[in-house]
């Protein structure tokens, strides 16, 4: 401490008392020529000593007052600073008006710093005595200051709002599941069924017209959620969309939640797998059976919603097996795809078994011949003789027993019209065992 006031002694000595003293020394010395009250003033002991503190006392006030800046100003900003909306919210909606804005602060570093710990910063937007219009309303905010050192400016300084008249109307309510992920994939939503059915929506008559939706948002990422049966949920959300999806903040739902009943099920079944091929085996040579899993006929347990699952008939598997045939075997693992709607499946990956043998030939006469994508109102009928000839190709032990009924032959009709049609013969073929040629064709009249 001894130390500390002895510096400050030293520099007011060395800065301020030692130049002082030079000066009246000097003008002492050109005084004493011409003698006088001056000089006599001027040689009393303590006059140097108060007329040097007086002046440092000048010098004090001065800096204090900041009529001499001997620090830096610095600039920092405050972002994202609440704004606070004061309207009569009964009668009237705003559009335009920001959350947030940011403050500039501009003054002493320490002020500064005191400034952000106190924290204090407080923005509003008073629309009190304004009323609905047709045009938009310029608006200044205002502010507290909570350090008075400082220069405060808003970003943005104002703002131009709309103001209009509140109206309401009654929406139907529909709900959406969220998170679905996050629900045991074994589970699925069997039904929902909401506390209300209908609501109160409230905004500026415009905003209402944009109403597409009223949905509850129903999140399934719940801890609760862990096993089939039914489960009561508070506080579910209720969003507004328009008719592109996008979510409308700029109207007000009453009320703003709903419970929600929700069921769940564990529904699974078994749906088999169908395999396909691409290529070309090599010449005189066929698929004699295909194993997956070493089955012939292998399923997977699928889970997932009841009503969706009904419309799944089969999990596809294409392998190519182009160039293949000139071995007798061959093996693949294959990844399944999850088909639409299957939430789980009991495997992920299959292995499939292929043999070959020579392929044989033989010819099936078919006369049920199909004839769909019609247009509608009108009528088809094959002229002439419906009759044609099929090669069926396989190895032996698979074409042995193919006969008529089990070809699947139609003639694709897509926009054709009134009138006499050749078409071509073609064949469903779901069997990767067996390949079909078909050589002619067979003349269709379509009548309206």
């Amino acid at each position: 401490m001894r130390k500390f006031f002895k510096g400050i002694y030293n520099a007011i000595d060395k800065f301020i008392i030692v130049p002082i003293s030079r000066v009246v020394f000097n003008v002492q010395s050109l005084l004493k020529k011409n003698g006088g009250l001056l000089d006599k003033v001027l040689n009393r002991p303590t006059f140097l000593i108060y007329l040097s503190l007086i002046l440092a006392v000048i010098c004090f006030l001065l800096i204090d007052s900041k009529a001499i800046r001997l620090v830096q100003n610095n600039a920092e900003v405050i972002t994202n600073v609440p704004v606070e909306l004061k309207y009569n919210e009964e009668a009237y909606v705003v559009e335009g008006a920001p959350k947030e804005v940011d403050i500039i602060l501009t003054g002493r570093k320490n002020d500064i710093y005191l400034a952000k710990q106190l924290g204090e910063f407080k923005v509003t937007l008073d629309l009190t005595d304004y009323t609905a219009s047709d045009s938009a309303h310029k608006v200044y905010f205002t502010y507290s200051k909570n350090i008075d050192n400082l220069t405060y400016k808003l970003d943005p300084s104002y703002v131009s709002v709309m103001i209009k008249n509140k109206v309401s109307s009654v929406s139907s309510v529909t709900y959406e599941l969220i998170n679905q992920d996050k629900l045991d994939s074994k589970l699925s939503v069997k039904s929902v069924t909401l506390s209300k059915s209908e609501v109160v929506v409230k905004g500026s008559e415009s905003a209402l017209e944009k109403i597409a939706w009223i949905k509850a948002l129903v999140d399934l990422d719940n801890p609760d959620l862990t096993e089939a049966g039914s489960y009561d949920l508070d506080n579910v959300l209720l969003v507004a969309y328009d008719n592109t999806g996008k979510i409308l903040n700029n109207v007000e739902i009453v009320p703003s939640t709903l419970s929600a009943t929700v069921i769940l099920d564990s529904y699974y079944t078994s749906i088999p797998i169908e395999v396909k091929t691409t290529g070309k085996l090599v010449a005189g040579k066929s698929i004699a059976s295909i194993l997956v899993n070493n089955q012939k006929e292998y399923a997977v347990t699928v889970y997932g919603s009841e009503l969706e699952i009904a419309n799944v008939k089969s999990i596809p598997v294409t392998i190519n097996v182009d160039g293949l045939g000139a071995d007798s075997a061959k093996t693949y693992t294959v990844t399944l795809t999850k088909p639409t709607g299957v939430r789980h499946m009991s495997a992920t990956t299959v292995n499939l078994s292929l043999t070959f043998g020579n392929e044989q030939q033989k010819t099936v006469t078919i006369s049920d011949i199909k004839t769909p994508n019609l247009g509608s109102s009108l009528t088809a009928n094959i002229v002439g003789s419906s009759e044609i000839d099929v090669i069926c190709k396989g190895v032996s032990s698979v074409i042995e027993g193919i006969n008529a009924q089990d070809i699947n032959a139609y003639v694709d009709l897509t926009g054709l019209g009134v009138g006499d049609h050749e078409v071509e013969v073609k064949i469903d073929n779901n069997n990767p065992l067996v390949t079909y040629i078909v050589s002619s064709t067979i003349k269709v009249r379509i009548s309206s």
